[in-house]
């Protein structure tokens, strides 16, 4: 389907002069403050409110941080008389004492309001493809009219963003315990979801609306809960990857463990993975740490402000205490060793931060860990070059060393990415490691035959693991490192990288593929899926410019390039800027970090790491490093 003309409309709506809404919303807080009503005296709508008196429900809500927010939402015959409802209940509302209305830096207000609603089936709404049925989250919300009592319940498109949610089966559960079936007992979330599907007595409306939202003394209008960013920018790349650099360094322990999680709807370090630990022995990944110091490199690098490379040695120093020693051929070996497991990853990422530390600072204290944690990589390369996942594993030999394991663990134990990982720690050291020819010698001979395993055998042994969106970036990076040594530009290594980027580049969303403003530059696996912003996979498209451009492939890299700016545009609204915020518990908190998805709320050491890393080599390729 052809979207151009809606997204150019959808285009012409946000590019226009909102100052109608912005005297209404600071209207809204002095009625609510002084407990007057609201007049729309010289306040002229037209184009940005179309008030339909069938369709146009309306929604205030109330932010403030420590506080769930507070809203009231109706549909009268006109703005006015829908806007002073709402006023007026929310003004009796036993929690309205508590938020500070006359101070904007501390009360924010949310006008959300219906343009568009039609009737729907429940059993033909879906989320896997663009057509009529389509429930978009962030973008669609959902009505449940009571066809005996007119009663009707909403789930608006803004409760993605307060609710952190991402499917239609959330905003379907949470829509029914707003209904009269909610008060009646279910089981399970697909229960009580039932309930509504199966009901004779309601009718369901799918509906888009608008929202606005106060930021100080300014109105925002906002899109899918978030600022809209048309154009690619390298400030704004720039930008992001200082602020959330300085959120890790701020987010930070006296051990040199960064904040691992947060939940920014509910202020809680509560992950979802690990969601039974208890506060006090919460989950944390060795590999993601090295990755949080990873980042920090690179902003010292990019600013030389030296309080990113004092916490990434702080994190250094971390992992330089978790590790663990083995004999490798009579000298001493290396390996990160966390929640009783020692990963060929951990020890890889703890190999590249090293690395990466030691190349920005000439700084050299950390050699023996370097060399031991090469060492052990070396130990874990099997003699066809496949490189084993665990060198410890509770669920195997008795929590023992993996010496010799079966053809059968083996298989259980192997990692798709941990491979990547080490080589690319392997590249580093073979590149830039001259102080032990000897060890950077057998790196090179060795990595020769794992290139070959990885990209010539693995494909065939483990091809139930690849997935039809390319996702080993570790190794694309891996590969644009050795690739500096002309010995290691075969073309069957750069041909994967290349051929993997350009399946990346099939597997996006281009512009006016969807109706969706935000999706260009979002990865899918199916095209109809909702977009991935990938800060991960990205870090491999950008390697392949790099790649691309040092081998002279010029019309290559410009491509990959093209691609980068489109998937960098994408994961901006990631990016909690202050705007975005509104509906945070604690929004000094949440300030600055980059989330998993656009309206998930949960952030993570690697859902920085991964797009920052992503922004700066991409901000790179246009202005080098101070």
């Amino acid at each position: 389907m052809d979207y151009h003309l809606f997204i150019e409309k959808e285009k012409e709506y946000y590019n226009q002069d909102f100052s109608a809404i912005d005297a209404l919303l600071k209207r809204i807080r002095n009625a609510l403050f002084y407990g007057v009503t609201v007049k729309l005296t010289n306040l002229d709508f037209t184009g940005v409110w179309d008030f339909d008196p069938r369709v146009s429900f309306a929604y205030v809500t109330l932010f403030q941080e420590g506080l769930q927010p507070l809203r009231y939402g109706c549909k009268k015959e006109d703005i006015a008389s829908t806007i002073n409802r709402n006023l007026a209940k929310i003004r009796e509302n036993k929690r309205f004492s508590g938020f500070d209305i006359k101070n904007p830096d501390k009360c924010r207000i949310m006008l959300e309001f219906v343009i568009e609603k039609k009737m729907t089936d429940l059993n033909h709404l879906q989320s896997e493809k663009f057509d009529a049925d389509r429930f978009e989250i962030g973008i669609n919300g959902l009505e449940a009219k009571n066809v005996f009592t007119g009663a009707n319940a909403f789930y608006m498109p803004t409760d993605a963003i307060v609710n952190s949610h991402l499917s239609l089966n959330q905003a379907l559960a949470t829509l029914t315990k707003r209904t009269e079936l909610g008060k009646k007992p279910a089981k399970t979330q697909t229960e009580r979801i039932n309930m509504l599907r199966n009901s004779d007595e309601y009718e369901i409306y799918l509906f888009r609306t608008r929202a606005f939202v106060t930021c100080h003394n300014k109105c925002v209008p906002i899109y899918r809960g978030n600022i809209l960013y048309p154009e690619f920018d390298y400030n704004i790349l720039l930008a992001q990857f200082i602020k959330t650099s300085d959120w890790l360094v701020e987010n930070m322990y006296d051990d040199g463990r960064f904040l691992y999680y947060y939940d920014c709807a509910q202020d809680n370090f509560k992950d979802h993975e690990h969601p039974n630990r208890k506060p006090e022995n919460l989950y944390y990944n060795d590999l993601r740490h090295c990755g949080g110091a990873i980042t920090l490199i690179r902003a010292y690098l990019q600013t030389h402000n030296e309080k990113y490379i004092n916490a990434a040695k702080k994190a250094i120093e971390f992992t330089a205490s978790i590790s663990k020693e083995h004999d490798y051929n009579g000298q001493r070996a290396y390996f990160a060793y966390y929640n009783k497991k020692g990963k060929l990853g951990g020890t890889g990422l703890a190999l590249i931060m090293t690395m990466l530390y030691r190349i920005a600072t000439g700084d050299k204290s950390y050699d023996e860990y370097i060399k031991g944690f090469t060492r052990h990589l070396l130990s874990r390369m099997c003699e066809s070059g496949e490189l084993m996942g665990y060198y410890i594993h509770p669920a195997y030999h008795n929590g023992e060393p993996l010496v010799d394991m079966t053809d059968e663990e083996r298989k259980e134990t192997f990692s798709f990415y941990y491979p990547g990982e080490a080589l690319l720690g392997l590249g580093l050291f073979m590149n830039h490691f001259k102080d032990d020819m000897d060890l950077n010698e057998e790196v090179r001979q060795k990595s020769k035959i794992a290139l070959d395993w990885i990209v010539n055998e693995r494909p065939k042994l483990y091809a139930e693991l690849f997935t039809e969106l390319p996702s080993d970036a570790w190794l694309m990076q891996a590969i644009e490192e050795f690739a500096h040594d002309e010995e290691f530009r075969k073309e069957n290594y750069l041909n994967f990288v290349y051929t993997d980027a350009q399946t990346m580049m099939c597997h996006m969303y281009r512009k006016d593929e969807t109706p969706y403003l935000d999706y260009e530059g979002g990865y899918y696996y199916n095209f109809g899926d909702h977009y991935y912003p990938d800060g991960a996979r990205s870090e491999g498209l950008v390697a392949a410019y790099y790649l691309a451009h040092n081998m002279g492939e010029d019309a290559l890299a410009k491509n990959f390039l093209k691609a980068c700016k489109l998937a960098a545009k994408s994961q901006f609204s990631l990016f909690n800027c202050e705007e975005y915020t509104f509906a945070h518990k604690n929004p000094k908190r949440s300030l600055n970090a980059i989330r998993f998805k656009n309206t998930r709320q949960w952030v993570r050491v690697d859902s920085i790491q991964h797009v920052a890393c992503f922004f700066i080599r991409l901000y790179w390729t246009e202005n080098k490093p101070l």
